[in-house]
Order: structure tokens, then sequence, then C-alpha cells
């Protein structure tokens, strides 16, 4: 297993994280699984068994039954891995059923702890923005959570890249806890992140873990141009999230991850992940499954190692484009770049006058 250092923390995490998503399968969540305890067991003790040491959870998922299940079947073993959860969703029909006020933040991280039947959580995530909560509410929240010992880190997920310096600098200046990783969809089929998110994450020491790696499932290998949705995939169950607004881009996507997959005899979902492992700032990719099949040739994207040439091929399809400002940047700034500027402007060549 690969380690990677999360960002700033001194914290050594897998470079895959299993993700919980599918444990439980109450309400919408259904349409992506439907696990119980022993479906758990298995998948958990394969990942322990191969060295993955976090585990990805949400207070919101399946009603806090994924929390429950995962709990369970890490008991007695606790102390051996890394518990990731989240709050900010919506978990009930009252007005502060949702957000990150001080009220909401520190009721939901207690029923956590209670779900997942351990004293503390490692990664405690901001699941969602909250712009009508004050940043220093929030970091003043997860300062006393980390004070009273019940997380020990702090991170914030799907937040703008002015989101993500607005609490950054509240930190700062109020003297509290600061956000350690940042939990961010990035793929092939949708690299937004490079124009902000991860020149920020290089520039400010976060730790970046990728939330759906594979599109839901539509990086793997399995959906083609022209064909139905497989039975059994989130597509077919009627799962739309992440949207796809250019259909035409993701099937040649597809199709260049094929044909890389098949020069090295590996599945598509392997390119995929091993091309977002080569990405700056990456610290590891939430990995969900069905089936211990699917997590083991998760698994084996560690060994695969693409040449220079898979991964000109692999960013000349999926190349984002150049916005405004980086353009003008590309033209007049290359040569002024820091590590940060090149996580975005990297495979991406000036543009000519």
């Amino acid at each position: 297993m690969q380690y990677r250092t999360l960002g700033r923390s001194g914290l050594k995490v897998s470079a895959l994280t299993m993700g919980t998503f599918t444990f439980g399968g109450v309400g919408p969540f259904s349409r992506v699984g439907s696990q119980g305890v022993p479906e758990a067991r298995a998948l958990v003790d394969l990942c322990v068994d191969h060295g993955i040491n976090v585990f990805d959870t949400a207070n919101m998922y399946s009603s806090g039954m994924s929390e429950e299940i995962l709990g369970e079947v890490l008991h007695g073993r606790r102390d051996r891995v890394l518990v990731t959860s989240k709050a900010r969703m919506r978990v009930g029909d009252g007005p502060n059923d949702e957000g990150v006020s001080r009220h909401h933040l520190i009721r939901e991280c207690e029923k956590s702890l209670k779900r997942l039947r351990t004293d503390w959580i490692d990664i405690y995530y901001m699941h969602e923005w909250d712009g009508t909560t004050p940043v220093e509410e929030k970091m003043a929240a997860l300062d006393a959570l980390v004070s009273q010992g019940k997380i020990r880190y702090a991170g914030c997920s799907n937040y703008s890249g002015w989101h993500v310096m607005k609490s950054l600098m509240a930190s700062e200046r109020e003297h509290r806890v600061r956000f350690v990783t940042q939990q961010i969809h990035y793929t092939l089929e949708a690299r937004e992140a490079e124009y902000e998110l991860l020149p920020i994450s290089v520039d400010q020491g976060l730790g970046v873990l990728v939330w759906s790696p594979l599109a839901g499932g539509l990086l793997s290998g399995k959906h083609r141009r022209g064909q139905s949705a497989p039975e059994g995939t989130r597509q077919f169950a009627g799962w739309t999230e992440p949207p796809i607004r250019d259909a035409e881009r993701l099937w040649r996507i597809v199709d260049v991850l094929v044909a890389v997959a098949e020069q090295h005899n590996v599945s598509a979902a392997q390119v995929a992940l091993a091309w977002l492992l080569t990405r700056p700032a990456i610290a590891s990719l939430v990995v969900g499954a069905r089936t211990p099949a699917q997590m083991a040739d998760n698994i084996a994207a560690l060994s695969l190692t693409l040449t220079a040439d898979d991964l000109a091929a692999l960013n000349d399809v999926s190349r984002p484009p150049l916005i405004y400002p980086y353009w003008h940047q590309g033209q007049f700034a290359v040569g002024r770049f820091s590590d940060a500027d090149r996580a975005m402007h990297d495979g991406n060549p000036p543009p000519a006058w």
C-alpha cells in the first residue's frame, strides 16, 4: 500500500480510502447500494488486509445507518484505522437540522460518535458550504471539538476556492483549528478543480481526497458510447450525480481510457485512478464498491504505472479550457509561476499570440 502525508497534518493516509456511501441503502441511497453488516465486513476486511487505513462516511448517508454499520464492523480494531465523517447537510425537518452553526455541528458530531461506537473522529469534514453562518462561528465550533478530543482534524468538502480561503484566513485571524484537507470531486471528465482548488491545496498545504473518482462508475469501462447503462450500475438505477454536461466529451475520454487499459491489460477504472494519483496535492481517492472483486480491482490500480505517452493521451483528451485569467497568465507569467500555479497550468500549453 502507498501512504501519503495529508497536507501539513503529518498524518499518513493510504492512497485509497474506502467509501461507505453504499452501506445501509436507506431512502435514495438504495440506488447506489444496500450493503448490510455481512457485506460491509467483507469489504472492510479486504481493505484492512491490503493496508487501507482510511474509512469515509457521513452523518446523512442512509440517515446515519452507514455510520452505524461502519462502527460495528470496525469494533475491536478502531485504533488501527482512521475514520472520517461529515456534517452540514439536512438531517431532519427542524430549522436547525442543517448548517454549520455551533449548535448543529456539536450535536451532529456527538450523534456520529455514538453511531460509530468511538470516542473520536479522525477527520471531520464540513460536507458543504453554509453561507448563512459566519466562518468564525464554524471554526470556533471545530476548535472546541478538537479541544474536547472528539475530532482530531478538520476539513471541508465541496467548497469553492474563495470559501476555502475565507475559512483558512478566519482560522489564522482567530487562532482556531485549521483545515488540513479538502474532499473534492475531480476526475478525468471533471477537471474544474484545477482552476482554484488544486492550486489552493498546493499553496496552503491541504491534502486532497477525491470523492467519486470514477464519476459514479462512468469511467469504469462498463459504460460505452451508444449502449444502455448495464443493470446494477448507478446510472441504471437513476442516480444522476455527478452531472455530465458534455456526453460526447465523456465518450471520447472513455475511448482513450479503454485504449490505454488494453495496452496494460488492466481495467479502465485502474487507469482512471492511476491518472488521479499523479496529480498535485492528491492524498487519497475515496473508492466505493458493491463487491470484493470491485474493491480488489480498485486496489490493483496502485500497481499501475502510466507512461509519459499514456499521460499525454489522457491529458490531451480531457484538458479543460484555459479560462481567464489563466490564458493571460499563460502568455505573460509563465516565468514567474509557483508550484501552485503549475498545479493549474500543468499540461496546459500557453496560448499562441
